[in-house]
């Protein structure tokens, strides 16, 4: 409802962005808020608009875009699970101490020849005094020519070409090894895919069992 109203009315847009959208992560996340503003900063990177569709909408992928995979179109998520724990997976060994916020991934499954495919998405905590960006940076890593984030229009770094993408991460996405691309924008905002191993028979028996003890 909020960026429906922020469509039509430029009064209501301004509102929006100092107070509704703030509130609106608030309450969508408080933990995650919480810490983000931890440091002392009244503010986030990007912005609250930014963020608050960051929680709510997986970005997809445009038959041109930044993945080299089937086009998938973005779409809202009736609920995301954001985690400090699988942030760390994200992360190279030296830049372990950074903060990074970051979903479970929005699965979409048979996809043509990139069959099950994973979207997900984070945000750092002060990624402007971060050791990501300051690696990233140190080995000059180069930005998207074309492409921007998709929540805030700030320019993306590469991760995979900057060799900064751990193998923790496709352990932690239940991914082929080498099949994890994401990229960061200037202002935090990760969002990235991989291409998703199927369960095997046994993980499925295992599921099957651990339900079975709470019916």
């Amino acid at each position: 409802m909020i960026a429906l109203m922020s469509c039509v009315c430029k009064w209501f847009d301004e509102i929006a962005k100092r107070i509704l959208w703030k509130e609106f992560c608030r309450t969508r996340a408080p933990k995650m808020m919480l810490d983000l503003q931890s440091c002392g900063s009244h503010s986030v990177d990007g912005n609250w608009k930014a963020l608050g569709k960051l929680l709510i909408y997986c970005s997809g992928c445009s038959q041109r875009g930044l993945f080299n995979i089937t086009c998938v179109p973005g779409h809202f998520v009736h609920r995301t699970r954001f985690s400090r724990t699988s942030g760390k997976s994200f992360l190279v060994p030296q830049c372990r101490t950074d903060v990074l916020y970051v979903c479970d991934p929005c699965e979409h499954l048979d996809q043509g020849d990139d069959g099950d495919v994973g979207f997900f998405r984070g945000v750092f905590k002060s990624f402007s005094a971060s050791k990501v960006r300051k690696m990233l940076i140190e080995r000059q890593a180069k930005l998207h020519p074309t492409e921007v984030c998709p929540y805030c229009k700030a320019k993306l770094w590469n991760m995979l070409q900057a060799k900064m993408i751990p193998r923790s991460a496709c352990i932690r996405l239940g991914a082929y090894d080498d099949s994890v691309e994401c990229y960061v924008c200037l202002n935090g905002h990760m969002l990235g895919t991989s291409s998703l191993l199927p369960l095997s028979d046994s993980d499925e028996a295992s599921d099957f069992e651990q339900c079975s003890k709470f019916d």
